[in-house]
């Protein structure tokens, strides 16, 4: 007797159910309406995609109608990452419930749209649809450890995967350009395009990070932290900078009386002080939520003075080195404690640094001002301690001091040639080739993953235009011939 043949099970059938659809509609051309359902396998699969296209002057203009079964709160619609205008409230059709979007059809042969709710406390990814056929990816990148801060939408990468650094803030989650939204958008497009994207976090501006011992601001600071690794839209962000130039008055200007003390950073990075077990931390709090996502510990300030710290770094007693060599002994000491307590994985993932140059520095006494990366400036009036971009290396010996955090990443996430002291800026002193010779020493250090220049474009004023290498002003006319450069190489 013949064996007779073993049902499919449901799951398969419906899973080639929903391939047939979309291959089908694939084939159709994009204008007109078509009803395309994802989701979870059951008897009906949720939510429902209804999509309509009209002609219009300016192009093909896309209307989106979602069904589901849930009444999802704060619902976003993404269309290649950028976000869709709503069309009006959810409404409520026969046990079900409608959300309605409109678009500009995208260039191209094809795009996708996904559908998100919940996204006040972190966007999570309800169902997405590929309209149309999308050529195949491009191969990723190149890498380099070229980076910018702020990159303008425009910059030629030239098939290069390089490093960008956005910005946002704790209090500013929901505003134009700063907010969670705008900025998911931004690394949308960075992805697209193969680079790797780096958050720096602060709570608000001109005030890096919570003051010390306010926890109601460490309360929010963490929970806009982890809103951000929820996000499903921000799932592929390389890491998180938690705060930078905290060390400076400049960077606590809300609250100049309660500084960030290397024990206040500490405690808030990860935990320092508190009970082992106690998660209410910047590190625990993201890598609950996404284990992949690199915490990165915020760069200090060199060369300010208005913060020391109580455990001197021994080759060169000075109070920015002081600061770091303090907080890298505090972050060291918490983590042995945590995993002491068995809680693992509480050692800090990496470390930003700034390394401004100085090629007008006394001490290059005749060497070419634009092989300041490449020389040792050591500074009597400071102990020693290096007065260029050789910076980079009293951090990294400052970090590779301590068991727990020796031979961790090191970004270099700021540099330029401003001179601060002098207030000279980039434009007016940047010696042609500096950016390569910085460039050159750095690939010499396996440890530094990113060199990043600050910054790119600012779109919000010309307050920074003397950095920026899309304007190029002065001399940075020659920097940012050098960045094109060594990015075709």
């Amino acid at each position: 007797m013949q064996a007779s043949r073993p049902a499919l099970p449901r799951a398969l059938l419906w899973l080639a159910l929903v391939a047939a659809v979309v291959a089908a509609y694939w084939a159709l051309p994009i204008r007109g309406r078509v009803t395309v359902t994802t989701g979870e396998p059951g008897a009906t699969l949720w939510p429902h995609f209804a999509l309509e296209t009209t002609a219009t002057d300016a192009g093909q203009l896309a209307q989106i109608t979602i069904t589901d079964i849930r009444p999802w709160p704060f619902v976003v619609l993404t269309v290649d990452g950028e976000p869709a205008e709503s069309a009006g409230e959810a409404t409520v059709r026969g046990g079900t419930w409608q959300w309605r979007w409109t678009y500009p059809v995208p260039d191209g042969t094809g795009y996708t749209v996904a559908f998100y709710h919940d996204c006040h406390t972190g966007c999570q990814e309800r169902g997405r649809l590929a309209v149309g056929s999308r050529e195949s990816a491009p191969p990723a990148g190149t890498p380099t450890k070229l980076g910018v801060v702020m990159p303008s939408p425009t910059r030629d990468w030239h098939g290069r995967s390089g490093w960008v650094v956005e910005v946002t803030y704790a209090r500013r989650s929901d505003e134009h350009y700063w907010g969670v939204d705008d900025l998911a958008a931004r690394v949308a497009r960075h992805r697209a395009r193969g680079l790797n994207v780096l958050v720096r976090v602060d709570y608000e501006q001109r005030q890096s990070l919570p003051p010390a011992d306010d926890y109601v601001a460490l309360a929010e600071y963490l929970a806009f932290l982890r809103r951000l690794a929820r996000d499903d839209r921000l799932r592929d962000v390389h890491g998180y900078i938690v705060g930078s130039d905290y060390n400076a008055a400049t960077a606590s200007t809300l609250a100049p009386d309660r500084p960030t003390t290397p024990a206040w950073y500490a405690r808030l990075y990860s935990g320092y002080g508190e009970d082992a077990g106690h998660a209410d931390n910047a590190l625990q709090t993201v890598h609950r939520e996404n284990p992949r996502a690199q915490v990165l510990v915020g760069p200090i300030r060199p060369w300010a003075n208005n913060q020391d710290g109580h455990l001197p770094y021994e080759p060169h007693n000075v109070p920015w080195l002081n600061y770091m060599n303090t907080l890298v002994a505090l972050l060291d000491e918490t983590a042995q404690v945590k995993a002491a307590a068995g809680v693992p994985g509480a050692a800090p993932d990496g470390f930003d640094v700034q390394a401004p140059g100085s090629p007008d520095a006394p001490e290059l006494a005749g060497t070419l001002r634009a092989d300041e990366p490449l020389t040792d400036l050591p500074r009597q009036a400071w102990d020693g301690a290096q007065a260029g971009f050789r910076i980079y290396r009293d951090w990294m010996a400052i970090i590779n001091s301590a068991p727990t955090t020796r031979g961790k990443p090191i970004y270099i996430v700021s540099t330029n040639t401003y001179d601060r002291a002098a207030n000279v800026p980039p434009a007016q002193n940047y010696p042609a080739d500096w950016l390569t010779s910085a460039l050159t020493e750095v690939n010499t250090q396996p440890q530094v993953r990113a060199l990043v220049w600050f910054l790119d474009e600012f779109p919000h004023s010309d307050e920074w235009d003397w950095f920026s290498l899309s304007e190029q002003p002065g001399r940075l006319v020659d920097a940012a011939e050098e960045f094109d450069a060594l990015l075709r190489q």
